[in-house]
């Protein structure tokens, strides 16, 4: 009777420790990043919310400062985003400078559609490609991969900052 019982003990510690294990991989973690800052809202509103609905005009919009404007910040974040996909996919990616100034750039009219589904286009690039990525590859990446989402959380808040500052921003469409 004894050894039975041992063993039903054993079993069930065994059954309580795995149903304990909240083992998430790296790339679940980088997904649910890139995710939440691209499109999926969670803690905070994600950057395709966040420029949803601007006309150009508004999104033009600059103070009388060094302030950048909310499509300069998308256009930042495109080309910084373009950036680390096309090292992440061992591309080289566009030249640049040095001059973190020139990533900031300018829309008009017509360019402002087309850079939202840019941006969006990047982030869902980058997405797949973490996805169809394996273990060793993110381990090599993961450093630069979750500061992109860093990064991306940071000017989404600078671009909701304008948004409600302006009188631009629905708190509906935000996080509840």
């Amino acid at each position: 009777m004894r050894p039975l019982f041992i063993t039903l003990l054993v079993c069930s510690l065994s059954i309580a420790d795995a149903q304990k294990d909240t083992t998430v991989s790296l790339k679940t973690i980088l997904l649910e990043q890139l995710r939440t800052t691209r499109n999926v809202k969670d803690w905070f509103v994600p950057v395709d919310s966040a420029i949803a609905g601007l006309t150009a005009a508004q999104a033009m919009w600059k103070d009388s400062t060094e302030n950048h404007s909310i499509a300069q910040l998308t256009t930042h974040l495109i080309f910084w985003n373009e950036q680390i996909l096309a090292k992440f996919k061992g591309e080289k990616p566009a030249a640049f400078n040095g001059d973190n100034k020139e990533t900031f750039s300018s829309v008009n009219e017509t360019t402002w559609p087309l850079t939202v589904q840019k941006l969006d286009s990047i982030l869902a690039e980058l997405e797949r490609a973490v996805m169809a990525a394996d273990e060793n590859k993110l381990k090599t990446f993961y450093s630069m991969l979750y500061h992109v989402g860093t990064h991306n959380a940071y000017h989404t808040g600078q671009i909701l900052y304008i948004r409600k500052m302006k009188g631009w921003w629905d708190d509906e469409k935000g996080v509840k």
